[in-house]
């Protein structure tokens, strides 16, 4: 039977982010975003709110433009998966956090305080901006279209 682990979400970001390291060097950014989902209660007319804190983990390259352009306060896009891992705490308890496993990441909101991202081609910040900027991994580059010669022997029907 198939499944689907996908989650998206829009909020903004508690804290700034916290960025570190592996043995390897390869980067880790976390942060939690405040998701707030706001109605109007049908017996007494008022508004009614509530505010969902999310945990959101990148890896690799994806980390390090979270660390150097996400702040305090920041809107973003987020795509991902749930995941639960398993820890020990310095008393020896074992622990489970569930978060998202971030694999893309779009910018919100405005750009005030900020520089221009690396992959936007823009100039410094100031006032706002309508479109968002989107960091996703990139496809990889110069890939040969496949022909049909490619099929050999193993045609699927």
């Amino acid at each position: 039977m198939a499944s689907v682990n996908k989650w998206i979400g829009i909020g903004n970001l508690g804290r700034d982010p916290e960025m570190r390291y592996t043995a390897t060097g390869e980067a880790i950014c976390n942060f939690s975003i405040a998701c707030t989902d706001s109605w109007k209660d049908k017996q007494t007319g008022e508004k009614k709110e509530m505010t969902e804190w999310v945990r959101i983990s990148f890896f690799g390259k994806l980390a390090e433009i979270c660390g150097q352009y996400l702040k305090k306060g920041s809107q973003v896009y987020i795509e991902g998966s749930l995941r639960t891992r398993k820890w020990t705490d310095k008393d020896g308890q074992e622990r489970y956090t569930t978060e998202i496993r971030g694999d893309e990441m779009k910018m919100l909101g405005s750009r005030q305080g900020m520089g221009a991202p690396a992959s936007s081609g823009g100039g410094g910040g100031g006032g706002g901006y309508d479109e968002p900027t989107d960091y996703a991994p990139a496809p990889p580059k110069n890939r040969p279209k496949p022909s049909f010669d490619d099929l050999g022997d193993d045609i699927p029907f």
